[in-house]
């Protein structure tokens, strides 16, 4: 029951079990804050044994001018590193030692080094709690005899993903990149869209043994500081052990974890995260993971995608109300069918009525059950074509679609009116862009399928009135859901079901952006348009407000 006292927000941890935990981490020895053993032999064994003698934790030893005993030593795992880097990293250490002169004291040691090493981020740690991070981060660490300071040099590297399209959401026209796994590689994509020194960038590190590193990207005065302070106060409220996808990071500061809807949006193309954070928006990058988050977002935001804004406004609306209309066909069609099929005949056309009766003749099964059986079906071929080998893929559609779907016609199970309208349901759900909102619609559509099947069209009322009544409830870190039109704001309408051109959108969102709201300069539309655009008038930001 604790989830449910968690929903309700009348959680509390067990103290005692807490207290427990939290001894036994203060006790593990990577996290105590021991100063580091001057003696070099210590250290080293101290540190194989935290290590459990790893075969890629790899440790490699210098000795000085004079003497045999190693006065250096340098630990790294083997994978995490760059090689370049670690070849040019061992070679200044040695030619170091070889110009090593007498050291007065620690601080003329650390100086040295940190001058003479070709590395761009030296970092000097003075505890063995901090010795083990920057290792499992893909650091060396660089442990010197008779010192109680390490030095981490960051030279973090091996086999990576490159850049590549991304391959949920493709584009006809506009940028070809997409996420890596590798967070550094996200970052620099952003950098190189946003160029700008009020881009920030907010590190944490969440999960105990996973240790996953987590950004919280923003442009300052353009995002709302309260969404970001809430953003970073439910971040650092996290308390697990481990952090392996962005979704891990959504369930845990969502709003309404209940709802079928999502409050947040997860994309992996950075010019969808630059558009974003220049609507004032927030973006969570994780690493490990190509799918970045977007808070706070509006229902609407799942049907625009990043080309609408490449095209012409008059294709991209077009667009945009083919989704739309799209989302209602996914959500509704099926149901609406059963309903007139069972319940209402006399709403269709005789000729159509005498079609379908005709096909449904030798029907064994109502049209609730042909309808669940087919969903049912598409949705085992869906999820065996997501799952198996492309190879196999095209050959599980070609059996999904022509032999079952034939098959069950032929036999008398299913009618093809039915098929029709299962086949057309799910093509218009992948029109939706992004996958989350298509999941929650097939999610719904079953509800409002038996709904239909068994009070008819007062069934789908019943079902749709609550789903609007919880659309128009829902929030996104402090953001209704249905803005702008419920609460109403005349300014955002813009750019919403319908797209105005660029030079007529001269300031942001209104609900989601901070004291910046201005975008650019206005009476920029083209030379030659004077007629029906220059009475487009824009109004001051402050005249925008809610109508």
């Amino acid at each position: 029951m604790g989830w449910i006292k968690k929903v309700a927000g009348t959680y509390r941890p067990n103290k005692k079990k807490y207290k427990q935990k939290q001894n036994q981490h203060t006790q593990n020895p990577q996290n105590s804050g021991e100063p580091i053993d001057p003696s070099l032999p210590r250290t080293r064994a101290a540190l194989l044994n935290a290590m459990g003698n790893s075969p890629d934790f790899i440790m490699r030893d210098f000795t000085g001018n004079t003497g045999s005993d190693p006065v250096l030593s340098v630990c790294y795992l083997e994978g995490l590193t760059d090689s370049a880097l670690l070849s040019d990293l061992l070679e200044g250490i040695i030619q170091g030692l070889a110009c090593m002169p007498e050291f007065n004291n620690e601080h003329t040691a650390v100086s040295f080094f940190k001058n003479m090493l070709p590395a761009g981020s030296i970092t000097v740690i003075s505890t063995r709690e901090q010795m083990y991070q920057p290792i499992l981060t893909g650091s060396a660490l660089i442990m010197i005899d008779s010192m109680q300071s390490a030095l981490a040099v960051s030279i973090a590297g091996g086999e990576r993903r490159a850049v590549e399209e991304p391959t949920s959401q493709t584009v006809i026209r506009g940028p070809k990149e997409g996420f890596t796994e590798e967070i550094t590689t996200n970052i620099t994509l952003i950098r190189r869209k946003i160029r700008t020194p009020d881009l920030r960038l907010t590190s944490h590190t969440i999960g105990e043994v996973s240790q996953t590193k987590v950004i919280v990207a923003y442009i300052e005065q353009i995002a709302d500081p309260e969404v970001v302070k809430e953003i970073n106060k439910r971040l650092q409220a996290i308390q697990t052990d481990s952090i392996l996808e962005s979704g891990y990071i959504e369930e845990f500061i969502q709003d309404a974890p209940l709802s079928v809807f999502p409050t947040m949006l997860n994309t992996e193309r950075p010019d969808t995260v630059a558009g974003s954070l220049l609507d004032g928006q927030v973006a969570i990058l994780v690493d490990g993971t190509p799918f970045a988050l977007i808070a706070p977002v509006t229902f609407f935001n799942f049907f625009q995608n990043p080309e609408d804004y490449y095209q012409r406004y008059d294709i991209s609306s077009f667009l945009r109300i083919i989704r739309m209309i799209s989302f209602f066909i996914s959500l509704l069609l099926p149901s609406v069918f059963i309903a007139l099929t069972t319940f209402q005949q006399e709403m269709i056309p005789t000729t159509m009525l005498v079609t379908l009766a005709a096909q449904r003749e030798s029907s064994p099964f109502p049209a609730l059950l042909e309808a669940l059986a087919m969903e049912l079906t598409f949705e085992v071929i869906r999820e065996a074509g997501v799952r198996m080998p492309r190879a196999i893929g095209p050959a599980i559609s070609i059996v999904g679609a022509l032999v079952i779907g034939q098959a069950a016609v032929e036999a008398g199970l299913v009618s093809g009116a039915m098929v029709i309208v299962v086949a057309f349901t799910a093509i218009s759900n992948f029109v939706i862009p992004y996958f989350s909102m298509a999941t929650s619609v097939r999610l719904l559509r079953f509800f409002l399928m038996v709904l239909a099947g068994t009070l008819g069209l007062f069934g789908i009322l019943v079902g749709v009135i609550p789903v609007l009544a919880h659309l128009v409830s829902l929030q996104s870190f402090g953001v209704d859901y249905m803005t702008p039109y419920s609460p109403f704001y005349k300014s955002n309408m813009k750019d919403l079901v319908l797209r105005v051109p660029w030079w007529a959108m001269k300031t942001r969102p209104h609900t989601k952006s901070g004291p910046n709201r201005t975008r650019q300069a206005s009476h920029q539309y083209p030379a030659g348009s004077n007629n029906i655009i220059s009475s487009m008038k824009e109004t001051d930001p402050q005249e925008q407000g809610r109508d």
